[in-house]
């Protein structure tokens, strides 16, 4: 699909395009990855968590939301799962169900990780409350730093995961242009009571809870910079009146159709970013 307005490019992924473009080289083979939507109420509507990406990363300085890439232990490991199995996850996914599983994982994994806030629990019907104290803080450093695994870590802490927590959204594509590039599917999920956000990845240099209308908004008056997938994803949800509403969307959604963002370079002054 097009959509007409497009969406402005940044001048440093323009740079790439147009290398890309006159180097002959091949694509690089997108790393299969996973980021989450955290919610919380706000009032009469919600708000969602977003994070900036440090200048020296990939797509660095962009605001997006908590995730990263799959591991190759996330689709092996052996731990207590709660909510639809890998096999029904791989049918909403388009994918295995081992690979489904390791998306799933990556997801709770990622979002521990860089938002400090722990998707599992001790049985199926219920969800860790806060996990900022410093035993826990430990624990995330662990996981972070690749000492320990995920699902050793909540084996350790007899927790079970709480795949139920997690709604498949949507599934982009990484433009071809770009040295590093991910298949990353999208997620929402509701910040479990008793728990919240911490500032603690390191590959962020500054975080935020915003309506997610508001974040648009801000994005358009060049207050915040986003890439294509963060905003369309951000109007995406603006247009639900409240958490019920994303999850009902959510169920409707079509979570493993790729989409890949189109940089238009006809234009010299304004090359634009078109979806398809």
């Amino acid at each position: 699909m097009t959509i007409d307005r497009g969406y402005p490019a940044p001048p440093t992924l323009v740079e790439h395009a147009r290398r890309f473009r006159t180097s002959g080289e091949a694509p690089a083979v997108p790393r299969v990855a996973a980021t989450v939507l955290l919610l919380r109420p706000a009032g009469e509507g919600f708000e969602v968590y977003l994070i900036r990406r440090v200048a020296a990363m990939a797509f660095g300085g962009m605001y997006a939301f908590p995730g990263g890439g799959v591991d190759p232990s996330d689709s092996t490991a052996h731990l207590d799962w709660a909510g639809p199995t890998p096999a029904d996850w791989g049918v909403r996914l388009g994918l295995a169900p081992a690979a489904a599983q390791a998306v799933v994982c990556a997801a709770a994994r990622e979002v521990f990780e860089e938002a400090g806030v722990l998707l599992a629990g001790p049985d199926p019907g219920q969800v860790v409350g806060d996990v900022s104290d410093d035993g826990w803080e430990a624990a995330r450093i662990g996981l972070e730093q690749r000492r320990t695994g995920f699902a050793d870590l909540l084996a350790r802490r007899k927790l079970t995961l709480r795949s139920d927590l997690l709604l498949p959204w949507s599934r982009w594509v990484t433009p071809e242009f770009e040295p590093r590039r991910f298949d990353t599917y999208f997620f929402v999920a509701l910040l479990p009571e008793g728990q919240r956000t911490r500032d603690v990845s390191g590959e962020a240099d500054h975080t935020l809870w915003v309506r997610p209308a508001e974040a648009g908004r801000r994005a358009a008056a060049g207050e915040l910079t986003m890439l294509p997938p963060t905003l369309v994803t951000l109007g995406e949800v603006a247009a639900c009146v409240d958490l019920a509403e994303v999850a009902r969307t959510a169920a409707t959604r079509d979570a493993a159709f790729p989409i890949t963002p189109h940089l238009d370079l006809s234009d010299d002054a304004e090359p634009r970013f078109y979806l398809r």
